[in-house]
């Protein structure tokens, strides 16, 4: 057992130096202190749980429409990145890949869905689809099941299902948290931090494709910004953008990212201590 045991937690130290999904590494750090389970064998991830990672993140992000000058899978490569990083404070934690298809509005919603490229999932059968994800990790041996989301479409339905589950489940010792804080809370500290510092008002900062989207992109996967389309409002009134995403940087980046994990952290230890 002890042999176990060792090589649970060897384990968990030698996949925190592997390559990683999307833009977990991008910012030149390595946020986890545990492994993402798409990046790894199923006798490890067995393993791991075996010697105590009985707490999974799920990550939800989304394909949208960012304006000219970001990619699509914006939220994809944020919402990784800050899962990698909850992993690491958490300390014995694992991260199931990221959910990319998740409710974007209406198909041809003007500005938004009618953009190439655009998925949308819309509910419920975004909600099915997480439903399905945190039913398998329950088989497997996890007992904490952590949602978070990166898009405000979909936050209803990570708490819709965490509260169906946690209602189907009460007694079995798992539980499941939707971490809704990890967006609302911190884009709301965000927007409060610009203000205080630079004097950037809601509407300089935007809400779309603007400043803090922005600059978070900048410090997790710069790659997917393209510097030369960079313009207040997207340069056009139908470019998909709400904001000035000229006033981004990767600074700005990392302290967003970092309010919106704090939040989801305190969320977390809140609702354990509740229970």
């Amino acid at each position: 057992m002890l042999t176990h045991t060792r090589h649970a937690a060897a384990l968990l130290l030698a996949m925190a130096a592997t390559v990683v999904p999307l833009g977990a590494q991008q910012a030149g750090v390595n946020p986890m202190a545990a492994p993402f389970i798409e990046s790894m064998t199923w006798t490890e991830v067995r393993d791991a749980i075996g010697g105590g990672a009985r707490t999974v993140i799920i990550p939800t992000g989304g394909t949208e429409q960012n304006g000219p000058h970001m990619v699509l899978g914006k939220h994809n490569y944020i919402v990784t990145f800050a899962a990698g990083l909850l992993a690491q404070r958490l300390g014995n934690a694992l991260v199931a890949p990221t959910i990319q298809y998740v409710p974007e509005g209406n198909y041809t919603r003007p500005g938004f869905g009618d953009k190439p490229g655009v998925i949308t999932l819309p509910s419920p059968s975004y909600d099915r689809l997480l439903d399905a994800a945190a039913r398998s990790l329950k088989v497997h041996g996890f007992t904490d099941i952590l949602l978070i989301g990166d898009s405000g479409g979909n936050q209803q339905g990570l708490t819709a299902v965490a509260d169906a589950l946690n209602a189907e489940w009460a007694g079995s010792g798992t539980r499941v948290f939707a971490l809704v804080d990890y967006y609302q809370k911190g884009r709301v500290q965000l927007r409060e931090y610009l203000l205080a510092t630079y004097g950037w008002d809601a509407e300089t900062v935007g809400t779309h494709a603007g400043t803090t989207d922005t600059s978070q992109m900048l410090y997790v996967h710069p790659a997917g910004i393209r510097m030369d389309r960079l313009a207040p409002g997207g340069g056009s009134p139908d470019s998909g953008v709400n904001g000035d995403p000229t006033k981004a940087s990767a600074e700005i980046g990392k302290i967003a990212i970092d309010q919106k994990v704090n939040a989801a952290m305190a969320q977390y230890k809140a609702l354990k201590d509740g229970a």
